[in-house]
């Protein structure tokens, strides 16, 4: 059956393994399914992700943020969430509309209908299923990282962060159907078995 999946959380919170995870008992279970991610999934995505994540030595307003992972994100939309849906997969999405909900409103300012607005015309008014936030404080999350290199919303200050996660838990606690908020801080496989037992009752309705 046709399900759209998506994931949100801050920085290091464990979204990328746990997408992948469900991704592969999908599979396993010889479910059709679709793994994706944002910004990205496409070649025009990709590019738009890069420039979006990298850019150095640029100040990107952001306004110029929210458009662009707008246009990002209708190519992915129409090219492969869209498509996949209608074939009967289960489509994963690594972030969607209310990262850029957290990021660009909460996190940068921007009016929050505006964003939402916006939003929606790249979606077509394309909502998930289900939403699973992977929720910790900002310190635990970006300690976690642990990488070499910071993308352009890992050099935020926590100001930055903690809004982003103030911005989240607003969002889950106005629509608790659609979200599935789980403490981050539990092991990998406590939050794999919280994540399936939602997805198993989700497939077998």
């Amino acid at each position: 059956m046709a399900l759209f999946i998506t994931f949100e959380g801050g920085e290091g919170s464990g979204k990328t393994l746990q997408t992948r995870a469900l991704y592969r008992r999908l599979l396993q279970l010889a479910i059709p399914a679709l793994l994706t991610q944002e910004p990205g999934g496409t070649v025009l995505s990709k590019k738009l992700a890069r420039l979006l994540k990298w850019t150095k030595n640029a100040d990107i307003s952001p306004l110029t943020e929210l458009l662009m992972f707008n246009a990002s994100r209708v190519q992915l939309v129409a090219e492969v969430i869209q498509p996949s849906l209608k074939g009967g997969k289960v489509v994963i999405c690594d972030r969607y509309t209310d990262s850029t909900t957290a990021y660009q409103s909460y996190g940068r300012g921007l009016d929050l209908e505006m964003v939402r607005a916006i939003n929606n015309v790249a979606t077509q008014g394309l909502s998930p299923s289900l939403t699973v936030l992977l929720d910790m404080p900002a310190e635990k999350g970006l300690a976690r990282k642990g990488v070499e290199r910071y993308d352009r919303f890992e050099q935020e200050d926590i100001t930055f962060h903690r809004k982003v996660r103030e911005g989240y838990l607003k969002l889950a606690a106005d629509d608790p159907e659609r979200w599935l908020v789980i403490d981050a801080r539990q092991s990998k496989t406590e939050i794999k078995q919280i994540i399936w037992q939602r997805v198993s009752q989700l497939l077998s309705g």
